[in-house]
């Protein structure tokens, strides 16, 4: 009888270990995407890794507080100009693209399926608004000056570190703080960054966080903690919600034809995302340009004092080292006189004195860069002052 022989089957470890070790990475990433994704309210963490990169989605995502409209008439219209721009902007991802010249909405388009009355998020646009609120609260006495000390308010810094007695108010504003901010292109959920973005308690972020790497006043550094500690100076000194001062002494003043909200870190600490967050209608953003374009006058009530409009504008360094950015606006320094809020994906407010005019854009992404931005801008504002000369 013919002996049957086995075949030799050669054991491969290794496939068992990487099929054990595919499963566990596995299950570790699932199990933490699910907790990620069951603590979006209470870990700065989770959101990071569920919402990963800033969009223009986040104003549903984020909980916020309404700032009511006053409902009054629109901005009168009338005199259009054909910019004849629509391939332009639907190519750039716009949802949104007004012109305003001598108090008249010269020119509105929407794309994507935005209108009127959608509300557009702001992104760093936010820290305009935010440093005008302060420019109202210095006008009313509740703020003593920009040269306070962010001490006087929160003293805590202080007992931390007494070296925070030397930032003034206006070291905040002009981004000149001194304080250390790190952020990186990895996808890393650490980074100051994602802290001050996605942070569930701001205010604690801010007060904890921080830290002191250089005097201030010495080197322009763009700092989201700047404007969490502004914030938190003016919820001390007007008493209220960042927003509701802002509905008060602005929003309603402003005769803003529709709601706003201000998205708010998370639902247990309620403090306004003051770096970004802001989403309003961009013709009610356009009456932002239009005040500080008269000056701090809106149909001829003093909302803000004009020594302030010129100081948050104007290119100058006296007083801090850049001349390209001042109290939360950045500077024209190609076109003198000339200022703009800017955001991320491309948020603008700009606003252009010498032509009469504001222009405002919003979209999901910025479709080109800055300077392609600029250039547009300054195009539109340029042909109106040169209509406007000719009139």
């Amino acid at each position: 009888m013919e002996e049957t022989i086995e075949p030799t089957v050669r054991r491969r470890p290794w496939r068992r270990w990487l099929t054990r070790g595919v499963g566990t990475v596995l299950v570790v990433t699932l199990g933490l995407y699910g907790w990620a994704w069951s603590s979006l309210d209470r870990s700065t963490l989770a959101r990071a890794l569920v919402w990963y990169d800033a969009d223009v989605g986040d104003q549903y995502r984020f909980p916020s507080r309404l700032i009511p409209g006053q409902g009054a008439g629109p901005l009168p219209g009338g005199g259009g100009i054909d910019l004849r721009s629509d391939d332009f902007l639907r190519a750039t991802d716009t949802s949104a693209f007004l012109v305003v010249h001598k108090d008249r909405l010269v020119y509105e388009r929407y794309f994507g399926g935005a209108d009127r009355r959608t509300r557009q998020t702001s992104f760093s646009v936010a820290k305009s608004f935010v440093s005008t609120l302060v420019g109202i609260a210095v006008a009313e006495g509740l703020i003593g000056s920009v040269e306070d000390p962010v001490t006087d308010y929160l003293p805590e810094l202080a007992r931390r570190d007494p070296r925070f007695a030397q930032i003034r108010l206006r070291h905040l504003l002009t981004m000149s703080s001194g304080l250390r901010y790190w952020k990186t292109d990895l996808p890393w959920p650490w980074d100051d960054d994602a802290f001050t973005y996605y942070g569930v308690d701001l205010r604690d972020i801010a007060l904890n966080r921080t830290q002191i790497e250089r005097p201030p006043g010495q080197e322009w550094r763009y700092n989201n903690y700047n404007p969490l500690l502004l914030g938190m100076v003016l919820e001390r000194a007007t008493g209220m919600p960042v927003s509701g001062y802002m509905s008060a002494r602005l929003w309603q003043p402003l005769g803003a034809e529709a709601d706003a909200t201000w998205n708010l870190d998370s639902a247990r600490s309620g403090f306004e995302k003051m770096e970004s967050g802001l989403n309003t209608t961009p013709v009610d953003s356009a009456r932002l340009g239009l005040l500080f374009l008269h000056h701090g006058e809106w149909n001829g009530r003093r909302i803000l004092p004009e020594a302030w409009v010129d100081a948050a504008t104007a290119a100058d360094t006296a007083t801090d080292p850049a001349a390209f950015y001042q109290y939360f606006w950045w500077v024209d320094v190609e076109r003198p006189g000339r200022f703009y809020a800017w955001g991320n994906h491309g948020q603008y407010i700009y606003v252009a004195p010498d032509a009469d005019a504001v222009v405002v854009r919003n979209g999901r992404d910025s479709g080109v860069g800055n300077q392609r931005w600029l250039a547009t801008f300054r195009n539109v504002a340029d042909q109106l002052a040169a209509s406007g000369a000719r009139a």
